[in-house]
């Protein structure tokens, strides 16, 4: 018996975001800026709280300092539901903290990982996160951890786990081949469009998924403004985006992945979990903070009937 809808392994942190900030103070110098404010930060802990606003039961595995901040953290997942049992404690590292300058802007971050890299997928409770139907991962590093995920995924899959991944950026330059053995174990595969074209060596979307298609037969693309597109059984289709005023694109990616799966479990089609990930990401954007501005699924579905674009399906 399944005890969550997913469960969503990955990082979690404090976001302080400046706003205002249109330079960084030299030595000696002090700065105003316009307003400082703490938010949940994280790719996983964003698309986590996300998610738990759509109506899904969701548990967080993760790593969290014995200080305020990480209580802060489990106090605002609480808000939502959301269950934090598989949670650990670090006893050597503080909360990751990461601050965002100028958001409205142009991003720049100062950013300490703290305990999230204490996280290390070989030491995984697998019978834990089975308890959920669906397992969101992240934190994929390529060669560092390559062997690690894919025994995940496989033991996952056999314990009747639905899949998702997000790659995020590759730090090291490599873009590591071996992520398409990763994909073959993977439901859904979700990446940004530089990210796509940085792993396939392809200058074109259209050839990145479809040479990625022969190992996942469900991938998904973020496009940012221009909106997102899937590759799904051969057949790919494309949603513009959303045409909304951005104040800070902070865990937008983020809120689109939580759209889309939350499509994918409720087994919609594809053009449909495009627009949800897409109005996701679009109200996402309006408000300070990477879930601040995400919705419930009644806010969701309202701004989707309020400015539904339609998608495009071709096959290959």
């Amino acid at each position: 018996m399944k005890q969550f809808d997913a469960v969503v392994i990955g990082d979690a942190n404090i976001d302080l975001v400046v706003v205002g900030c249109n330079q960084i103070p030299q030595p000696g110098q002090e700065i105003y800026v316009d307003n400082m404010m703490m938010h949940v930060g994280g790719g996983a802990a964003l698309f986590t709280i996300s998610l738990a606003k759509l109506g899904l039961h969701v548990a967080f595995d993760g790593v969290l300092g014995d200080d305020g901040y990480g209580h802060y953290i489990r106090e605002h997942f609480a808000q939502y539901g959301i269950d934090t049992s598989m949670v650990r404690t670090s006893e050597t590292s503080r909360t990751g903290i990461s601050i965002a300058i100028n958001p409205e802007v142009d991003r720049s971050f100062i950013t300490y990982v703290g305990s999230n890299a204490e996280l290390q997928v070989g030491e995984l409770d697998l019978a834990q996160i089975a308890l959920g139907r669906h397992a969101h991962v992240t934190g994929y590093r390529g060669r560092r951890n390559h062997e690690e995920f894919v025994a995940m995924a496989r033991k996952l899959k056999e314990a009747g786990v639905t899949l998702s991944c997000d790659v995020g950026w590759d730090d090291t330059g490599e873009w590591y081949s071996g992520v398409f053995e990763l994909m073959r174990y993977v439901d859904v595969f979700l990446m940004n469009e530089t990210e796509a074209l940085h792993y396939t060596g392809f200058e074109r979307i259209d050839d990145s998924l479809s040479y990625m298609s022969g190992f996942c037969n469900h991938v998904v693309v973020k496009l940012g403004p221009r909106g997102a597109v899937a590759m799904k059984d051969g057949l790919q289709t494309a949603s513009p985006g959303f045409s909304v005023e951005a104040v800070d694109t902070t865990g937008a990616g983020d809120s689109f992945n939580a759209g889309y799966i939350f499509g994918f479990l409720a087994g919609l089609d594809v053009e449909t979990c495009l627009l949800y990930g897409n109005g996701c990401g679009a109200l996402s954007v309006g408000a300070y903070g990477g879930s601040t501005g995400t919705p419930d699924r009644e806010g969701l579905e309202a701004f989707i009937r309020q400015n539904k674009v339609s998608g495009e399906e071709k096959s290959i």
